[in-house]
């Protein structure tokens, strides 16, 4: 895990944009925010990976006490910027993006590109014919 991500203006190659959502599991849609200047083809984790970097430096640069998207504290981060702690500690975006690989393999949340489900990390998206990518988080069920 851990890996690198290595996005930007590549000589020859084409670039796109993309739109990260945040849905509920009835299709409504939470929250998203565009990245332009993306490859046109592209892993689903690193899709993943990307999110989560970006949704982390929003999160660092303006800190709100209630935080919404796919990147939850670690309980350790939790502890060091609970209430009372002063200024909050930066959020490290690799943790997180491992963390969020770590939940799509158990079924946390469903990743779709356009209307298709991406069953593996692995799998290659076309931007150009999906450029919307939806994160939908699951809800364990109560005593099940």
């Amino acid at each position: 895990m851990g890996a690198s991500i290595e996005i930007g203006e590549g000589r020859g190659r084409a670039m796109t944009s993309v739109t990260f959502r945040d849905e509920t599991a009835s299709g409504r849609p939470l929250e998203e925010f565009t990245l332009p200047g993306l490859p046109t083809r592209i892993s689903a984790r690193e899709l993943v990976r990307l999110r989560v970097r970006e949704e982390v430096a929003r999160h660092n640069a303006a800190p709100r006490p209630r935080r919404t998207g796919l990147v939850r504290p670690l309980d350790a981060e939790t502890e060091l910027n609970g209430p009372g702690r002063g200024e909050p500690r930066p959020i490290d975006w690799e943790r997180r993006a491992d963390a969020a690989e770590a939940a799509f393999a158990r079924n946390g949340f469903i990743l779709l590109a356009g209307e298709r489900q991406i069953e593996d990390l692995d799998e290659e998206i076309d931007l150009t014919a999906d450029p919307v990518i939806s994160f939908v988080r699951l809800v364990p069920l109560v005593g099940g």
